[in-house]
């Protein structure tokens, strides 16, 4: 097996996507989101180019041996109210990131995602440390995003979308994705319903928020 499976995050290289990028991407999001590539709900080549067209600087590939085994991509956004309920395709624009609005005051998490094989090596921290240097250097009030609630499927019969995550948050149940995003710095807000069309989550997502720390009042 090669060692692009067994090195450590060290050896991980976070730097802006390029067009050469699209193709490994497009690999990374079927190998790391089978259920939803089932359904068509990952990135696509004409997609990607529009991310690269319209917000360059928001998007990162995480680089391991010079391959891809990450990537996360994100807009700006100005929600009124600052909670605004919300889907994936309405605030993405279906996918093409044409809501990015650059006087907005929050970078949007649209989507990330690492290598199933190099996953819990810190990589999808690194990346999450690369959107916060974002948002920091563009002087962005906070960074939101809406993570589908992985494993509610599992618990869907005993518990609402909000009493999971509140499990969730108070360490009691372990979910893929919000578990992550609490870790690395993010406050569950809310949940919001009918996000994205996904069996495990049953369309539901939480809204998370990270507020900079050094942003400046403009």
């Amino acid at each position: 097996m090669s060692s692009f499976y067994v090195l450590d995050s060290d050896s991980v290289l976070i730097r802006p996507t390029t067009l050469d990028d699209i193709p490994e991407i497009v690999k990374l999001q079927e190998e790391s989101f089978a259920d939803l590539a089932k359904m068509g709900n990952i990135w696509h080549p004409d997609e990607l180019r529009s991310h690269l067209d319209i917000f360059p600087e928001g998007q990162l590939v995480a680089e391991l041996e010079k391959k891809i085994v990450g990537s996360a991509t994100s807009l700006i956004v100005q929600l009124n109210p600052i909670y605004e309920d919300h889907t994936w395709k309405r605030i993405t624009g279906d996918g093409m990131l044409t809501t990015h609005f650059p006087a907005g005051d929050t970078l949007y998490g649209a989507d990330i995602s690492t290598h199933p094989r190099v996953r819990h090596r810190g990589i999808g921290h690194k990346l999450y440390q690369g959107r916060k240097d974002i948002a920091m250097r563009m002087n962005l009030k906070r960074m939101i995003g809406g993570g589908r609630l992985y494993n509610y499927c599992e618990y869907s019969e005993k518990l609402s979308p909000l009493e999971y995550a509140h499990k969730v948050a108070d360490c009691k149940l372990h979910d893929l994705v919000l578990s992550f995003d609490l870790i690395n710095g993010f406050n569950f807000i809310k949940i919001l319903s009918n996000y994205l069309e996904d069996a495990r989550s049953l369309n539901y997502a939480s809204f998370i928020e990270w507020i900079n720390p050094h942003y400046r009042q403009r």
